[in-house]
């Protein structure tokens, strides 16, 4: 958070006048806020932290404090405003769910805001090390993992028997001199860092510690730092919001939680109850676009005994199935894991478990097939970047008769995915979007001679329709599986009956 109208001291030269180029020996302190990050507010990461653990009512406390906490920095110190801020944000919470927050949804928002300018210095050298006002908690799994920062020096928050009494420990908020005590602290065995990045007045103490001091300038505007140059890539990643809640931002969502409640009902009940045929209509109508690209298969033809096809699709949401349905205007069976039942209860189309048993899972995928079309997504678990999860080769054993599907959605408010929330609300966080999408494109069948009855093994029939799904969306193919992907957000390999650290909002 910055004060109107500050301005940058000419003590420090322009962070553009820093070389950084051989410094593969020098150590770099930096800020964070208004440093690393081009925003100089803290307030939309503690309005996720509000939102994503607490729920709506924390994040609505949230935004009717920030007034006081922007009151409190203006005219009595930044300290007593970061105070506001992680009181209203933080109290009572329980430590565990923070961590998860900070390890599985905030590394997502900071990487999308990281300054050109400072990111060059930073990464250039050999040593890295982050002071901060904001709560080391909070930063320290985005700073060390993808920023390879070796050391976050950040506000420490005081906690009571597992969960957060909303105060700080001693020395407080570091800004000003407790920053620059807290970096001597850091560093009395060794030699002060050879470069500080800052950005304001209170700053300026820690800042001429160092050999060399660079300012971060407030202006000129400048794009962030694109996620393909980070150190690792940002594959994995929770929670609801889609968009970085600014306090507009925050007050349209508390708004519009209610109407897109009822909205979504609307929209779930007219896929649940209408006839497959008009389901298509009636989205559209409720505002849902649906778009179809490529050619479906006809249905089976059951009278002749004729097996049905199997539908290999990416994997966005659990509406994959439904929409798929949607676009060919027919139910089509699903099989699944782990999906709530709730979800099963109000699906329009027929779900069955996968057990996870190879055998008993084949066995029942095929008994389905005989009945009509099956649709499966194996990834096994969704992914929201442009990647493709590593596909698992069962399918390839059960039919030759295999069309790929290119799945992809656009959501501009709520995520309809969670590894660590209570999955029963996916679909209607997804239904709550204003104008939610889907795009359903139907690939060629794959030939006969590149099926397994055709001579080729069931991990390259898997790896070739990977492939083939990748292209048409323009992903990355990856190795990564559901194990990986829970163990990174949710602490568990994401098998049923293992209960995560859940979010108490979600």
């Amino acid at each position: 958070m910055a004060k109107p109208g500050e301005k940058s001291n000419l003590l420090f030269p322009s962070i553009a006048r820093c070389a950084s180029i051989r410094r593969e020996k020098d150590t770099v302190v930096a800020d964070m806020d208004g440093t690393l990050l081009r925003g100089r507010s803290s307030f939309p990461y503690f309005a996720l932290v509000a939102f994503e653990v607490g729920g709506v009512f924390r994040l609505l406390f949230l935004l009717l404090v920030s007034p006081m906490a922007g009151i409190l920095y203006y005219f009595i110190s930044e300290s007593a405003g970061i105070r506001a801020l992680i009181f209203a944000s933080f109290v009572g919470m329980k430590v565990s769910d923070i961590e998860s927050l900070a390890r599985a949804v905030l590394p997502k928002f900071y990487s999308s805001d990281l300054h050109p300018e400072a990111w060059r210095v930073f990464s250039s050298c050999g040593k890295r090390c982050v002071l901060t006002a904001n709560p080391r908690i909070m930063v320290e799994p985005f700073l060390k993992d993808y920023l390879g920062a070796d050391t976050v020096i950040g506000t420490e928050i005081d906690v009571f028997k597992g969960r957060a009494t909303g105060w700080v420990k001693n020395p407080g908020i570091l800004v000003g001199q407790n920053k620059a005590d807290a970096l001597v602290n850091a560093f009395k065995d060794e030699p002060m860092p050879n470069i500080a990045l800052g950005d304001r007045k209170t700053d300026y103490p820690f800042m001429r510690l160092c050999k060399e001091a660079y300012v971060v300038p407030a202006e000129p505007e400048v794009k962030p730092v694109n996620l393909d140059k980070l150190p690792k890539p940002i594959v994995f990643h929770d929670g609801r919001l889609v968009q970085k809640p600014t306090p507009f931002m925050a007050l349209l969502i508390i708004l519009w939680i209610p109407v897109g409640f009822l909205l979504a009902c609307l929209r779930i009940a007219a896929g649940s109850l209408l006839p497959m045929p008009l389901v298509y209509y009636a989205f559209w109508a409720l505002g849902v676009r649906v778009y179809i690209k490529g050619n479906p298969p006809a249905p089976a033809k059951k009278s002749i005994g004729q097996n049905g096809v199997l539908f290999i699709c990416s994997h966005r949401s659990l509406l994959d199935p439904i929409f798929l349905s949607t676009a060919l205007g027919r139910p089509v069976a699903a099989v699944t894991y782990s999906v709530s039942r709730l979800s099963e209860i109000i699906s329009p189309i027929k779900t069955a478990r996968l057990s996870r048993d190879r055998a008993a899972d084949a066995s029942m995928m095929k008994k389905l097939l005989q009945e009509g079309d099956l649709v499966i997504c194996p990834e096994g678990t969704t992914c929201r970047e442009p990647f493709l999860l590593r596909f698992s080769a069962l399918f390839a054993e059960l039919t030759d008769e295999l069309v790929p599907v290119a799945m992809s959605n656009k959501m501009s408010m709520f995520h309809g995915t969670t590894a660590m929330g209570w999955k029963g609300m996916d679909p209607f966080y997804f239904f709550m979007n204003p104008s939610p999408a889907y795009e359903v494109t139907f690939l060629n069948k794959l030939p006969y001679d590149l099926t397994c009855s055709g001579g080729r093994s069931s991990h390259e029939v898997a790896n070739y329709i990977q492939r083939m799904i990748a292209a048409s969306l323009s992903y990355e193919c990856t190795n990564f599986t559901r194990k990986d992907k829970y163990r990174a957000l949710a602490g568990n390999d994401g098998t049923v009956g293992q209960k995560p650290n859940k979010f108490l909002g979600c």
